[in-house]
């Protein structure tokens, strides 16, 4: 009977929603973002793989890891990859986190 409890308490094991997910930013811009990872460890990516974060006021941002391997919401509001700008692009390559 025991055993039973403990069984029942356990978490399911359910992967992240695999589907593309259209998020909108507080501007009206849209982004198309995949979610990763299971109950223990999840991330938010865009669909060409860079990691991104939601700020408290609902933006997305591209991720930024810091020294000590925190990844943290970066300064950068997320795009889809066709609305990147050159410098957008740039500042990815030097500080994003690619996850795809």
């Amino acid at each position: 009977m025991l055993g039973m409890g403990v069984y029942a308490q356990q978490p399911a094991r359910v992967p992240a929603y695999r589907g593309l997910i259209k998020r909108v930013q507080p501007n009206g811009d849209t982004l198309r973002t995949y979610l990763r990872g299971d109950e223990h460890m999840h991330w938010m990516m865009t669909e060409d793989g860079w990691q991104i974060k939601e700020t408290p006021k609902g933006w997305y941002k591209y991720a930024k890891q810091k020294k000590n391997g925190t990844v943290v919401a970066g300064c950068r509001k997320a795009h889809n990859a066709e609305k990147r700008s050159r410098c957008e692009q740039k500042w990815l390559e030097k500080n994003g986190v690619k996850k795809g």
